[in-house]
């Protein structure tokens, strides 16, 4: 049986999914994964229910977001894998003492291409007691044009995440004000499929989630520069050096989950972000739209490193 697997979008946070096709995880379990391409953003829960993928890796928050709108949707998260955020504030100038009150009377230019960065931020000034419709935000760019324009000067800082924010840095064109992941676990990204898909193949729904345990203990145990020579393939357009930097600060930051139980505590917080941006309605209830049956088990198994 082929399983087919549903990229979200190409990105360097994604690096432990692409390192298990590159290590032969799921071969080591008996399983045929395909990697698929999506053919737009936001449409991997779409294609789950309509026989389009089997599986699919994406924020939890559009399983929340599906959940609010219909109860009855089935979308379910079973592995955790990207569990804090990977998106940085970059500024024109340095601020080595950033606090979120100094993005007020700022140009912020923010994540357009995806809604999750924003809600996420919203939800950083929030806490912070800054209203978010306080903050002057340019008009939606991609990241790689909010690039240019902050180096135009048209905007102060901008939201983006590696290879972009490695590469202002360490060319002297950006500053680090703000590591998105430093606030703490924010489930990010999960493989998700439905109810009815973990149903009739509960077995393949477990190897998978032992393949990316597996994959999660092999990247804890290597150095970056391994990682980053291993997934190089699925990211050509990376240079090495830069790629094995942002590696580096991927793994130090703790963005990559070392286990596959989606945590609690980042769900919820997610939660209550997509809550105070207006995103969802409902306090959803962490059980609605995770299963942790196949993660609880492999954990229990510890199985070695791929």
């Amino acid at each position: 049986m082929k399983i087919s697997l549903l990229e979200n979008f190409r990105a360097l946070f994604y690096a432990p999914f692409y390192a298990t096709f590159a290590l032969g995880a799921y071969e080591a379990e008996g399983l045929d994964v395909e990697l698929k391409s999506p053919s737009a953003f936001g449409n991997s829960l779409r294609a789950l229910a309509e026989g389009g993928a089997d599986v699919s890796w994406g924020g939890p928050m559009r399983l929340m977001a599906a959940r609010d709108k219909d109860p009855r949707a089935s979308g379910v998260a079973f592995c955790e894998v990207v569990g804090r955020d990977p998106f940085f504030l970059i500024g024109r100038t340095a601020n080595p003492a950033f606090c979120m009150q100094d993005l007020l009377g700022k140009r912020v230019a923010t994540v357009s291409e995806v809604a999750t960065p924003w809600i996420c931020l919203q939800h950083d000034l929030t806490l912070a007691g800054i209203a978010p419709e306080s903050i002057t935000r340019a008009p939606a760019r991609m990241m790689a044009e909010n690039v240019a324009a902050l180096h135009d000067g048209e905007v102060d800082v901008i939201q983006v995440f590696h290879p972009l924010a490695k590469m202002m840095v360490e060319e002297g064109s950006g500053h680090l004000w703000y590591s998105a992941a430093s606030r703490g676990p924010a489930c990010y990204t999960t493989l998700n499929t439905t109810r009815d898909f973990i149903g009739k193949h509960p077995d393949v729904v477990l190897r998978m989630t032992r393949a990316l345990y597996r994959v999660q203990k092999w990247i804890a145990a290597h150095e970056a520069g391994q990682l980053a020579r291993v997934v190089a393939p699925y990211l050509p357009d990376v240079p090495l050096p830069v790629l094995t930097a942002c590696c580096e600060d991927y793994k130090e930051s703790g963005v990559w989950s070392r286990e596959p139980i989606v945590q609690r505590a980042g769900l919820e917080w997610k939660r209550d972000a997509m809550l105070s941006s207006g995103a969802i309605r409902e306090r959803l209830d962490y059980d609605a739209y995770v299963d942790t049956r196949f993660a609880d088990a492999v954990m229990r198994e510890d199985p070695a490193p791929i």
